[in-house]
């Protein structure tokens, strides 16, 4: 009997280890979690040439007259104005999903005197994007002084020496008002001509690019970047850049723009 007993347990033995010794095998494929959300090597189209889906003005549910498709480009066509006159249209944003961390891409052109921005992390609710929203500054460098008098606006910030010209944090690139393009790495199409702009935006670090060529960067919200805007232009918004997340808008000011090309990179 204590033989018997020997062999069969012997035998469970050996079975055990052969069961322990083969291989476990993966869970079938459909029960792995799928991955809904955007990859972050994925672009989005907010504007290919053929649709204004999504688009709507500032603070409104329809896309403002003036703003229309033309020839494949997001255009706002109207008689260039003064500043200090400013009879303009309404300024635009892609109303279809907010962002927070991103890379955004687009291009651009402008007439002689042509201003306008590009807006990011933008919320609505308030007067207007600039009291709220960061901008990427996009406007005709040399012949902007000769259509617009910008001298009282000028010295309304403070600016006594040569008002009547544009300053660093003014002019195409600049995070405006905030951190001035590098002039030297500036590479500016002439009037008419397309270029091309990238914002790429991270709680760690902020670019802004022109035409291929990195322009400037800095760290969003840390004590440099609050210094500076409690000592300018924004010192008196409390709301200005404080959003982490938020619409893409782009700028009617008083003069004709055209953009194609739009899309978006989500980032982690």
């Amino acid at each position: 009997m204590k033989q018997i007993v020997s062999i069969l347990l012997f035998t469970t033995f050996i079975y055990s280890c052969q069961t322990d010794s083969k291989p476990k095998e993966e869970a079938p494929p459909e029960t792995k979690t799928e991955i809904t959300e955007t990859k972050s090597d994925e672009w989005i189209s907010l504007f290919d040439g053929t649709s204004t889906e999504g688009w709507r003005a500032y603070n409104e549910k329809t896309l403002p007259p003036g703003w229309t498709i033309e020839d494949g480009a997001l255009s706002f066509n109207t008689e260039l104005g003064l500043e200090q006159d400013y009879k303009g249209g309404k300024d635009i944003i892609y109303g279809a999903e907010e962002f927070e961390n991103f890379e955004l891409y687009l291009e651009w052109k402008l007439p002689k005197g042509g201003n306008s921005g590009i807006f990011y992390h933008l919320k609505e609710g308030h007067e207007s994007p600039p009291i709220v929203s960061p901008e990427y500054q996009l406007i005709d460098d040399l012949g902007y002084t000769e259509i617009h008098d910008i001298t009282e606006y000028n010295l309304s910030l403070g600016y006594t020496e040569n008002p009547e010209e544009l300053k660093p944090l003014q002019k195409t690139g600049s995070d405006y008002a905030m951190h001035p393009a590098d002039q030297s790495q500036k590479v500016l199409n002439p009037i008419g001509e397309w270029n091309s702009s990238k914002i790429i935006f991270t709680p760690q670090n902020v670019e802004h690019w022109l035409n291929g060529k990195k322009l400037l960067s800095f760290v969003p919200w840390d004590e440099a970047w609050i210094e500076k805007k409690n000592s300018d232009k924004w010192k008196n918004s409390p709301d200005y850049g404080k959003y982490k997340t938020g619409y893409i808008g782009l700028q009617d000011h008083s003069s004709p723009i055209w953009f194609r090309n739009i899309k978006i990179k989500k980032l982690p």
